[in-house]
């Protein structure tokens, strides 16, 4: 149905198609060991619920508890996708701008995934499973997001590239607002216990803010360390405004607990402290004598 639906809204366009590659292969159709290795990486996630789940490990509610792990593999590897770009920048890897769209797929994958399983959860009664959708809100953003990426999936060909011209970038976009979408679903999920949809939105964070950089300043270690602190701040932001709007518990004291570290640093901090990774990272790829240009003399 969903397949249906996109090719009316996006038929594909006319044009000479490129040869079909599987995930393992370059565009030239070879074997690719970064590839084959991304794409054995990217499935491991959902071979290990499957594995759990053929040998009776998820518990008593398997289909809660594999549709919890897909979902939060989900989001982790669409944050993922949103870092390739930054990352083949950061480390002046040409390589790496050509996963982006391995990952993107998968990521699609797995939202499919998650949503095939919350509807096994609910014994695959799709009247029930359409409603629910609509009538909570969680639910309705999350299926909102899905159908983002599905688009976003569908025009990722190179006939699209070509037919959408400069407007495709503009259109893949979309991707920040789906991942923000995203993003809240998990909070929303996660109702009190929201660490790791915390440090899920100071990544996100750190994403934005690095793409409002003036291009030149973007491999830059220090513009990439004044990122750090901005990026707690924001993860420590999303927490509070979280706190304040859909809990009764206090968002003012829990803002200022990221201050205390008497109990382990709160994920607002582990935000910032993977975003400061981020320059030294950077900096010691530059001193690897590996990169290193080699000088011949004459």
């Amino acid at each position: 149905m969903m397949q249906a639906i996109l090719r009316t809204a996006f038929p594909l366009p006319a044009g000479r198609r490129r040869p079909f590659t599987w995930p393992w292969q370059d565009r030239a159709g070879r074997l690719s060991l970064l590839r084959a290795v991304v794409f054995a990486l990217l499935l491991a996630p959902a071979a290990w619920v499957a594995a759990e789940a053929a040998l009776g490990l998820l518990g008593p509610e398997p289909w809660k508890a594999a549709l919890k792990e897909i979902g939060l593999w989900t989001i982790r590897l669409l944050l993922a996708t949103l870092a390739i770009t930054p990352l083949g920048t950061i480390v002046s890897e040409p390589r790496i701008p050509a996963l982006r769209r391995l990952l993107g797929l998968t990521v699609l994958a797995y939202a499919g995934l998650h949503l095939a399983l919350y509807a096994g959860h609910e014994s695959f009664d799709l009247g029930k499973v359409v409603a629910e959708i609509v009538l909570r809100p969680y639910l309705t953003i999350g299926f909102v997001a899905l159908a983002g990426l599905a688009a976003l999936g569908w025009t990722s060909t190179d006939g699209w590239i070509r037919h959408l011209g400069p407007r495709w970038k503009q259109v893949h976009r979309l991707a920040f607002p789906i991942a923000a979408l995203g993003v809240l679903h998990f909070y929303w999920q996660s109702k009190s216990v929201v660490w790791e949809a915390v440090l899920a939105g100071g990544l996100l964070s750190w994403l934005l803010l690095w793409r409002l950089l003036p291009a030149a300043w973007r491999a830059r270690p220090l513009a990439l360390l004044a990122l750090a602190p901005l990026t707690a701040l924001a993860a420590a932001g999303w927490e509070y405004l979280w706190y304040a709007v859909a809990t009764r518990l206090p968002a003012e004291r829990i803002l200022l607990a990221n201050l205390d570290v008497a109990f382990g640093l709160r994920p607002a901090v582990w935000a910032g402290v993977a975003a400061l990774a981020v320059p030294v990272l950077a900096l010691l790829w530059r001193r690897n004598p590996a990169r290193r240009p080699v000088t011949v003399g004459r």
